[in-house]
């Protein structure tokens, strides 16, 4: 994520976005994704939560309109999914070149696939393209077919979607719809399960997003029980204070950008993770916004044994306000 960014477009501040041609690759920079974390509950109970993410990155720079077809094309792609329960945990990955009609993205109608697994655009005419997507995955063991419609409009995170990663001035554009409402099927072992609940769609694109003193990250997406909305992380750094920009939607649908510093995260508990000692349970706190809470995870063992290994589960919320929402911890080698 930190690594040279020569010859790639970098973002500058107060973007102006196009939709819905920006809700397409942008081959110009040198990653990208499109990423849904869903929190789901069937229909005895049972808490479910699910993640899909699609990964653009660049071998080389491309100017727009000078793309290459076919094996020449310099586009990788690789795709993380994931399934979540109280008692089990399901990750897969999968790979392709773009180029060749194994995985790409297309704007207008709006597509992002990889091999099997795709988020395709239903939208009616005249609304956002991303206003309703069907989301399918499918791994060793489980699967999932989902429907998403937003019940809101996108979110513009950092200042205007110019998400400042850094003081050093790393950044992306970045904007997400946290409006989702879910419908579907999870396909497990012991049978399908029906399932309802809420999602979060992320898009990002960068061409040199983190410090090369940056470590990881810790990022929650959280749906709270007043309907707010609240995005944090926690960008680690070995050589100084950790950076913590924020997001809020409030019940009234008003986005506002909270700079770091404005919203404390502090570990409460570790769980011992393939290895490794995880903090998995967080106490959040924004002051202003009388948000003082607690997450805690639906499984613990939520380890994401990938190319690249990650935490990644749903978690409940507790405290001054209820709720669900997801959290994603990188770089705990």
């Amino acid at each position: 994520m930190g690594s040279d960014a020569d010859g790639f477009t970098l973002p500058q501040p107060d973007p102006a976005f196009e939709f819905p041609h920006d809700h397409g690759p942008h081959p110009d920079f040198r990653i990208e994704w499109w990423y849904v974390t869903a929190n789901l509950t069937g229909a005895d109970g049972a808490e479910y939560g699910i993640q899909w993410t699609l990964f653009r990155s660049a071998l080389r720079p491309e100017a727009p309109g000078s793309e290459r077809g076919g094996w020449r094309a310099p586009q990788i792609w690789f795709g993380h999914a994931g399934l979540t329960a109280a008692d089990r945990h399901f990750a897969a990955q999968t790979f392709a070149r773009g180029g060749i009609g194994q995985a790409g993205a297309t704007a207008d109608p709006f597509a992002a696939w990889i091999n099997n697994w795709a988020m395709t655009g239903r939208a009616a005419p005249g609304d956002d393209a991303l206003d309703r997507i069907d989301l399918t995955a499918r791994g060793d063991g489980f699967g999932y077919e989902l429907a998403l419609t937003a019940g809101g409009p996108l979110m513009l995170q950092g200042r205007g979607g110019y998400s400042v990663k850094s003081p050093r001035g790393q950044a992306s554009y970045y904007y997400s719809q946290p409006h989702y409402s879910v419908s579907g099927t999870l396909d497990l072992p012991d049978g399908p399960v029906a399932v309802t609940g809420q999602a979060w769609l992320d898009r990002e694109w960068s061409s040199q997003p983190l410090a090369d003193s940056q470590t990881g990250w810790d990022w929650f997406s959280l749906h709270l029980s007043d309907g707010s909305k609240l995005m944090v992380y926690r960008l680690r750094d070995a050589d100084g204070p950790d950076f913590i920009p924020a997001g809020h939607v409030g019940p009234s649908g008003a986005a506002r950008y909270l700079p770091d510093g404005a919203v404390e995260l502090t570990p409460l508990d570790t769980a011992r993770v393939a290895g490794r000692e995880i903090p998995v349970r967080w106490r959040v706190q924004w002051d202003e916004g009388g948000v003082d809470i607690v997450t805690e995870p639906l499984n613990a063992q939520a380890w994401m044994d990938l190319n690249v290994p990650y935490w990644e589960g749903p978690v409940r919320v507790h405290g001054s306000h209820q709720g669900r929402g997801y959290l994603e911890m990188t770089g705990y080698e």
